[in-house]
């Protein structure tokens, strides 16, 4: 299973805040203290670079520095068990996302309870787009319930591999609205399955809206809904699911700071004050809003509420639909 690139356009998102963090060094060594925010894919995903974009503050608030260890494998689940395991002192924060979620379902034999993460906050959130190609008859979204319900298992719809986010909302969206469409995996990127939905091999997917917004703003690609409760300012014409006659369906993007159990609420909540102060600043709010995100930076109780609906919003779907790995 691939690490989400949960929220942002791997090339844009990458390219928009790189340059900015080029100093942000995960080998750099701490004049003080060290600490680490576990990111459970590579360099270069979308997690890699918030981490890092959230790293490279933290420590002049904090008094301690922060870098950023990469650990990918697993579905996430190697990065989410080393922060588990680690001392419960604030030092090792985990960079949660939506996968870290489904990964925990999915996976047997865990060697720890995700939902005794000690939650810090949201960093950020953002809807899924639906989009389609330009051939496929449907022109809106409910034109295309209606056209899947009538046919059946003819309609394919992509993803970025077994088990991610925008593989699970497909499969809530066919549980909600009662239809038969066929699951599409591609590994290795977005690239091979955006290539194949705009020539037509699938006909429709879920992915990051800025991920696919480029193709839609070139008329490449038809926007169908995007997943979230209200409608996305990136496409304010474009209708939600909920709205279109699924009310409470939602599917979000979305990137977290998480300590590991047993952290004493007074080290989540200085935490957590720090962590919003940095989201709160101009040019660190301003590159993710610009990136399609909406900042969040809630209270721990928010976020730890959050993160529970998320584990049972999925756990729901993977039971229905049996998804599991061997």
């Amino acid at each position: 299973m691939k690490s989400l690139k949960s929220l942002l356009a791997p090339v844009a998102f990458v390219g928009v805040l790189a340059i900015s963090m080029g100093a942000v060094n995960v080998h750099a060594q701490p004049s003080g203290k060290q600490g680490r925010i576990v990111v459970p894919a590579g360099p270069g995903a979308s997690s890699d670079i918030v981490g890092r974009l959230v790293a490279s503050r933290m420590g002049e608030a904090l008094g301690m520095s922060y870098v950023v260890d990469n650990r990918p494998g697993g579905g996430t689940t190697i990065g989410s068990e080393l922060v588990a395991k680690a001392a419960p002192d604030g030092a090792t924060l985990l960079l949660s996302q939506p996968s870290t979620v489904i990964s925990s379902l999915i996976f047997p034999n865990l060697k720890y309870d995700t939902s005794q993460f000690a939650a810090v906050t949201i960093l950020t959130r953002s809807p899924l787009l639906l989009a389609a190609n330009l051939d496929f008859p449907p022109k809106t979204f409910v034109e295309f319930i209606q056209y899947a319900k009538a046919n059946p298992g003819k309609v394919n719809f992509g993803s970025l591999g077994n088990g991610t986010s925008h593989h699970v909302t497909g499969e809530m969206l066919k549980l909600e609205a009662g239809v038969d469409m066929v699951h599409v995996p591609y590994k290795g990127g977005a690239s091979a399955a955006h290539a194949d939905l705009l020539g037509g091999r699938i006909q429709i997917m879920f992915d990051n809206m800025p991920a696919l917004l480029p193709h839609v703003r070139a008329g490449q690609l038809r926007p169908l809904a995007t997943s979230g409760l209200t409608r996305s300012g990136m496409l304010s014409q474009v209708p939600t699911i909920a709205e279109s006659g699924y009310p409470g369906f939602e599917s979000t993007s979305w990137f977290g700071l998480f300590a590991p159990p047993g952290t004493p609420k007074e080290v989540v909540v200085r935490l957590n004050r720090e962590l919003v102060k940095i989201l709160a600043l101009r040019e660190i709010n301003e590159q993710l809003v610009q990136s399609g995100a909406e900042v969040v930076g809630n209270a721990p109780d928010e976020a730890d509420s959050f993160f529970k609906n998320e584990l049972a919003r999925w756990s729901k779907v993977t039971k229905a639909i049996k998804l599991g790995v061997d």
